[in-house]
């Protein structure tokens, strides 16, 4: 202990003013316990003299007082108890001297500022957390205001766990959180050598009702973690677990969901969770109770776990409750396990929607002619296709792939084996009736007449236009860049499609983007546009300046390195502005990763996202036209020797997987020839032989799974977004989201747990974006009483049943007030800021 604080006390006595009676002042100092032994000859007075008993000096200390020194202040220090009376041979001179007492107890509520001595007792409980400096310091930050005995014990526990402000809450789970062996629990340890164990144990009791004869941090993790199941389980509770529930749930139930929802802390939950559910063998349980009673439950990922695997079972025996599975995943969409197992959950909901789709169809694509069997792509079948990129965009990201791996070979052999084969079969059959003298669909916009359709108006008007080409951004892709762009950005999207060019390759598409007059290819395989060879940037510039004089052609690459300046200058003047940009292409022509080209296409949302933002902020940008060249076909199982169509040797001028063009007319068994003068003008004599459906041809090397060229739809549906920037201050083309009001008249609370009503006020839709909050109680301080809830707001349903939320809210053990104000807090989980805030009133019965 410091010296300092007596010394000040000490110097503050020997200072006062002297009695009439007095010469000068003598203390006695009694440190029986010798508590301050060691410390003493250190002990600086600059007005006294510091004078020791030994016990056997008694009569020269006497004679030093009465005869040698007469004048001075003394202080008479004894590391004994005092002498009883007739033992006390300084008795007389004690008479008229003062007496000092500073035991440690006594100096420590000085320090605190405490004169309210009957809290000693309070004090003397924690002699050897006040033994240390740190630990003092650290409980003098919490700045108590009320010292009585349980907020002093929380304080105490508070500072032994490491915490800035004192939190009971805060403390068991930092506490529990270092594991529930309490000879390797650091903070455990502390709390019985510098703390007090019953203390803690009490306050757990008190807050939590946890009792138990031999209580332990494992017992209580037990306790905590069954009362919140007890809580939100449907099933007949077992009876060997009822020892572990609290009467009152309340507390136990806020203290886990405020665990839960902290992200930060989510590891620790999880691995003593795991510890419990393994303690009180929750698996043989769960696999006898029905999911819907266990729907709720979050306590243990167990659930999320048996969940997945009885949507698995249910899916490979063929029950088609395709509806109630998909409720079910969105119901967990707010639970804690969730994002552990997000990937999981989005790959069976993907599942889900193949299977829908299969079955909606009756297992078969129905034979229609070419304008009608287009259309008919553009607005269901391109799903299936994203279903299928989709369910492999989350399956990918699946650490433990044994958990859906059946459901992939369903995928496979519903998406290969029914959906490409059935589709690509009357698709080729429609193009051998009616598209292989003619390419051209009637009524359908066609990719080599892009600028002419979309482009040239708007440039012989004066205006600015910028085509961003991504090489394979095909139309499913697309759609949903289409509908993201159009959630995010503020301005008009909307979505066209044209009949791409056959074959459906690089070089063609390319070309057939540009103004032109005149398309030739030539014996090199390269596409020549009127007169100009289109292969690389340069020469595609050129061909723009044949139009239009004030063009430029750029790279992505070259737009996101330039500064806002230099890409003013770039653009000044210009009417049209071509962008070039290729990452799905780049991934997926390349064996080593065209495993990678759905993840590419994800990579394409980002960048086509900040093309269209830097051209829209940085250069105020008004016309934005997103294309492509080509689509393509994907498939994650290898190829069989049926997927391939044998190839003979004729004199190709260009000769891929899914395409050869020629002129020779060999007729090749298993393809389709299309005559190709509708692109190289009237007597080209050329041909595209393609395999029909969705067949390769027999090929050296690795790379088939991934391919363009032929005449498949997916090849041939060729997106344009149309992006119009809007400028205005306010307008119908502002991005919002919907808004989530509480439809509850009450706002008295009569109860711990209680419900509340929720409604999305507005279906998704074109600008209405999703809304996400969390939802809570708090006090006029900012406290949280309460569980925590979410609502996930993003349903495009028209009835408001399906728009509506029920949310269950439970209340802490608190001493409410009739008269104050609590609040329930709507905070948007984007940017973390009130959505909302609403008075309530709490009255319990």
């Amino acid at each position: 202990m410091e010296l300092d604080k007596i010394e000040k006390t000490l110097e503050e006595k020997f200072t006062r003013e002297l009695s009439d009676a007095k010469k000068r002042h003598i203390i006695f100092w009694y440190d029986e316990n010798k508590e301050f032994a060691e410390d003493i000859e250190e002990l600086n007075l600059n007005n006294a003299k510091l004078w020791k008993l030994t016990g056997n000096n008694n009569f020269e200390t006497k004679y030093q007082l009465e005869v040698v020194d007469q004048e001075s202040n003394y202080l008479i220090y004894s590391d004994k108890p005092e002498p009883v009376k007739r033992e006390n041979w300084l008795l007389d001179i004690q008479k008229y001297s003062d007496i000092f007492t500073a035991n440690r107890t006594t100096l420590i509520m000085q320090e605190f500022g405490l004169e309210d001595y009957s809290l000693r007792y309070v004090f003397n409980k924690y002699e050897k957390f006040f033994d240390n400096k740190k630990r003092r310091e650290r409980l003098k930050k919490y700045k108590l205001n009320d010292y009585r005995e349980e907020n002093f014990d929380i304080a105490i526990i508070s500072a032994l766990s490491m915490l800035r402000m004192p939190s009971l809450e805060n403390a068991v789970k930092k506490i529990l959180m270092k594991g529930l062996n309490e000879e390797d629990n650091r903070y455990f340890v502390d709390i019985k050598k510098f703390g007090d164990e019953d203390s803690f144990w009490r306050l757990i009791e008190d807050n939590y009702g946890y009792i138990a004869q031999d209580k332990s941090l494992k017992g209580l993790m037990r306790f905590l973690i069954t009362t919140n199941l007890h809580h939100n389980l449907k099933e007949s509770f077992p009876k060997e677990w009822e020892g572990y529930v609290a009467e009152r749930e309340n507390n136990c139930i806020v203290f886990l969901d405020h665990w839960m929802s902290h992200s930060n802390h989510a590891k620790s939950y999880g691995n003593l969770s795991r510890e419990i559910a393994q303690e009180i063998n929750l698996k043989e349980y769960i696999f006898n109770w029905k999911v819907d009673n266990y729907l709720d439950c979050d306590s243990f990922e167990d659930f999320d776990l048996a969940i997945i695997d009885r949507l698995k079972a249910n899916l490979l025996d063929d029950l088609d409750e395709f509806d109630r599975y998909q409720e079910i995943i969105i119901a967990r969409r707010t639970k804690h396990w969730y994002e552990k197992f997000e990937e999981v959950y989005e790959a069976i909901y993907q599942v889900i929607e193949l299977f829908k789709y299969q079955k909606k169809y009756n297992k078969i694509i129905r034979q229609e002619k070419s304008y009608d069997f287009f259309n008919t792509y553009l607005e269901e079948y391109y799903l299936i296709d994203k279903a299928y990129r989709k369910f492999y965009l989350a399956y990918d990201q699946i650490e433990d792939k044994e958990l859906i791996i059946e459901l992939k070979d369903r995928v496979e052999n519903l998406y290969t084996n029914w959906y490409l084969q059935e589709l690509s079969t009357k698709w080729s059959n429609m193009i051998e009736e009616e598209l292989i003298d003619n390419w051209q669909i009637a009524g359908i916009k066609q990719q080599k007449d892009f600028y002419r359709e979309f482009i040239k108006e708007t440039v012989e008007d004066g205006e600015r236009v910028y085509v961003v080409i991504s090489d394979a951004l095909r139309y499913e892709a697309a759609a949903e860049f289409s509908q993201l762009l159009n959630a995010e950005v503020k301005g008009a999207t909307e979505l066209y499609a044209m009949q791409g060019t056959l074959p459906s390759y690089t070089k063609l598409g390319m070309a057939s983007l540009l103004p032109h007059q005149k398309l030739d290819i030539n014996g090199k395989g390269d596409v020549i546009v009127d007169g100009i060879n289109s292969q690389g940037l340069k020469n595609r510039e050129k061909i723009l300046k044949v139009t239009e004089e004030e063009s430029v052609a750029l790279r992505y690459e070259d737009i996101v390195q330039m500064s806002r300046s230099d890409l003013r200058d770039v653009v000044k003047g210009t009417k049209l502005v071509y962008i070039y940009h290729n990452k799905i292409d780049a991934k997926g022509d390349h064996a080593a990763t065209e495993l990678e080209v759905f993840e590419a296409i994800e990579e394409s949302y980002e960048e086509l996202d900040l093309i269209v933002r830097t051209l829209k902020h940085g250069l105020s940008a008004a016309n934005i036209y997103i294309t492509a060249d080509h689509g393509f076909i994907y498939r994650r199982r290898p190829l069989e020797e049926s997927d391939k169509t044998d190839s003979v040797k004729i004199d190709a001028i260009e000769e891929k997987r899914r395409f050869i063009i020629s002129k020779d007319k060999a007729n090749i068994e298993g393809t389709l020839k299309v005559n190709l003068d509708y692109i190289f003008g009237d007597k080209s004599g050329l041909t595209a032989i393609v395999p029909r459906g969705v067949n390769r041809f027999k090929k050296q090397g690795a790379g088939q799974n991934y391919v363009h060229g032929g005449a498949s739809l997916q090849e041939i549906a060729i997106p344009v977004i149309k992006f119009k920037n809007d400028r205005s201050q306010n307008s119908e083309n502002e991005v919002r989201k919907v808004d989530i009001r509480l439809t509850s008249i009450s706002k008295k609370i009569t109860n711990n747990i209680f419900y509340l009503n929720f409604f999305q006020s507005e279906k998704i839709k074109d600008k209405l974006i999703p809304r996400r909050v969390r939802l809570y109680f708090e006090d006029e301080s900012g406290n949280r009483i309460s569980n925590e809830n979410i609502i996930i707001a993003d349903s495009n349903s028209e009835s408001s049943k399906e728009r509506s939320f029920k949310e269950k809210f439970t209340l802490q053990d608190l001493d409410y007030q009739r008269d104050k104000d609590y609040y329930l807090v709507l905070v948007d989980e984007e940017d973390n800021q009130v959505y909302e805030k609403i008075n309530f009133r709490i009255s319990l019965l």
